[in-house]
């Protein structure tokens, strides 16, 4: 059983962003070339939030079709997943949106806030044009942390994330048109976590699982927030996840 000193939030304070900036500098990090793909930003935007104001979770019970889902969508203790995001707000936290339900292409799926880049645009300026676009919050150069590895999706993307701090306690106003919601998932959630690992049929890699709340987050998005668990949060610089799988509804 975990200890209560490690189930209770992290401290939003200067402490803990100059410990993310310590172990991202650490990291080397990896560039990958487009060959072809699309180039694409995305943010992990670290932000405080309280437990009860943003545990609100608005999608109601039995809404979510987890039949899809590798191993069943059931989580570490063999209990079943409902998909919904409850009991992980609370301190610092990271962002993660839960795509519209009526977009054509990933509708409904957990993501972080980013798209492709414009014409001539660095990953920097797509990362924070689409932060504020997508939520609403406007942040600038000065608030990056640090960055992680590229990430090349089988939709034929490669992502940049960069990590970013927002401080204070900026209200989010999310675009129906592209989230959801916005949630704030609490970091010592998400050093808690134990990831997992799926054999699948369709591929010779294993897909990733990240389990936070009565969900389980999968790659692309799994890898790069678990990419900033172990490199950012828990200080192993090095830490890869190139070599983890998509689950195959997100292929297209």
């Amino acid at each position: 059983m975990r200890s209560n000193a490690r189930m209770s939030p992290i401290g939003f304070d200067d402490d803990l962003r100059a410990g993310l900036e310590v172990h991202l500098a650490a990291h080397e990090r990896r560039e990958l070339p487009l060959d072809g793909r699309r180039h694409a930003a995305v943010a992990v935007v670290v932000i405080d939030s309280d437990a009860e104001r943003d545990g609100v979770e608005p999608v109601p019970e039995g809404v979510i079709d987890m039949s899809g889902v590798p191993g069943g969508g059931r989580g570490m203790d063999g209990r079943p997943l409902d998909g919904r995001m409850i009991g992980v707000a609370g301190g610092a936290s990271f962002l993660l949106c839960r795509r519209s339900i009526g977009m054509r292409r990933h509708a409904g799926q957990w993501a972080l806030p980013g798209g492709r880049l414009d014409p001539g645009e660095a990953p920097i300026d797509a990362a924070l044009r689409e932060l504020e676009e997508e939520l609403g919050l406007s942040l600038g150069p000065d608030h990056v942390v640090g960055w992680l590895d590229d990430y090349a999706t089988r939709s034929g993307f490669v992502i940049t994330p960069v990590v970013l701090w927002a401080e204070g306690d900026p209200t989010l106003a999310p675009d129906p048109g592209e989230v959801y919601a916005a949630y704030r998932i609490g970091l010592h959630a998400l050093r808690d976590c134990t990831p997992r690992l799926i054999g699948i049929p369709e591929s010779d890699k294993p897909v990733l699982q990240l389990p936070l709340g009565n969900d389980l987050i999968h790659a692309p998005t799994g890898a790069i927030v678990n990419q900033f668990r172990e490199v950012a949060l828990l200080g192993n610089p090095g830490y890869r996840v190139d070599g983890v799988e998509e689950p195959v509804f997100a292929w297209r």
